[in-house]
């Protein structure tokens, strides 16, 4: 097959338009290039005389042969661009892919442990006495709190004193954008909190003055930077041999949150997310884990 002389002046004309009216770059054009020239050969006509049933068998073939949705989408991106400029020219009658669906490209699940990993982690820092060992006493609570309320950790390391209500169990945070929300805390990390504020955080001080809920040894907050070199260093201390980050407990908490039937708009407003699908992607976890659970112990599984 091969692809017909229109096409080419026609991907050329579209592809000049492209950089003239929006700047693309270099890289961008070669693509959109490649897409339309793919398209072009295996039409095996001119690309003006494609209808909505090619597009979507060509979308079709694309994906029985391997390519990824990514790729597949990127094809209907150039697409659309080249037949949305055809139509407006006079071109063609109709633009073929007005009504072609971008194709699913799902979001990566995001990395998370297994309740019994969390309490081998939480039970890695060292803090048998909070006045001799502060900081490893501070690293558990730092952790505790963090599984408990979901928290960014940019967030846990900003939180100061006066953001804990240790009487009505909640935590003021302050999240993306500057906005403020109340998150509930366990009784089990309350409980850490409490004896973490009564010992250890006077002994990490000293004579220091600080409003930082979890000051380092300097009696400055604590950085991002700081925690996660710590996280690394418990989790290994737990045998957890893959890679974790703060991030891996907050998807913990919510992960397990509605493993255990939560409902997802109460953990969507705990986790901060402004949008309810940025949350939905944990009620694939749970799916999965179900599904998982279902071939390992089911007669039939």
């Amino acid at each position: 097959m091969r692809q017909s002389g229109a096409s080419d002046s026609a991907i050329d004309a579209h592809l000049d338009h492209l950089w003239l009216e929006h700047g693309l770059s270099r890289a961008t054009l070669a693509s959109y290039r490649r897409d339309l020239a793919g398209f072009a050969r295996w039409l095996d006509r001119d690309l003006h005389a494609a209808t909505e049933a090619d597009v979507h068998q060509y979308l079709a073939d694309r994906l029985a042969a391997g390519r990824s949705p990514r790729t597949v989408a990127r094809f209907l991106s150039a697409a659309r661009s080249f037949y949305r400029r055809a139509a407006e020219s006079g071109a063609v009658a109709a633009d073929p892919t007005a009504n072609v669906s971008r194709p699913l490209l799902g979001r990566p699940l995001p990395g998370s442990l297994t309740e019994t990993e969390i309490e081998s982690l939480l039970a890695a820092p060292k803090c048998d006495d909070p006045t001799n060992s502060p900081e490893g006493f501070r690293d558990r609570v730092m952790l505790e709190l963090l599984y408990a309320t979901g928290l960014r950790v940019s967030e846990l390391v900003g939180l100061t004193v006066p953001a804990l209500n240790l009487r009505r169990g909640t935590v003021q945070v302050v999240g993306k954008g500057g906005k403020e929300r109340l998150v509930p805390v366990g009784e089990v990390a309350l409980g850490w909190v409490r004896r973490y504020l009564d010992e250890a955080r006077p002994a990490l001080l000293g004579q220091r003055a600080s409003d930082a809920l979890f000051p380092s040894n300097r009696g400055t907050a604590m950085t991002r930077q700081t925690f996660w070199h710590a996280i690394k260093r418990h989790a290994a201390a737990a045998g957890i041999v893959r890679s974790i980050s703060p991030h891996t407990l907050r998807h913990a908490f919510a992960t397990h949150l509605v493993d255990h039937g939560a409902d997802l708009r109460a953990v969507q407003l705990m986790l901060g997310h402004a949008d309810l699908s940025t949350t939905q992607i944990y009620t694939h976890v749970a799916r999965q884990r179900l599904q998982e659970l279902h071939a390992e112990h089911h007669p039939r599984g």
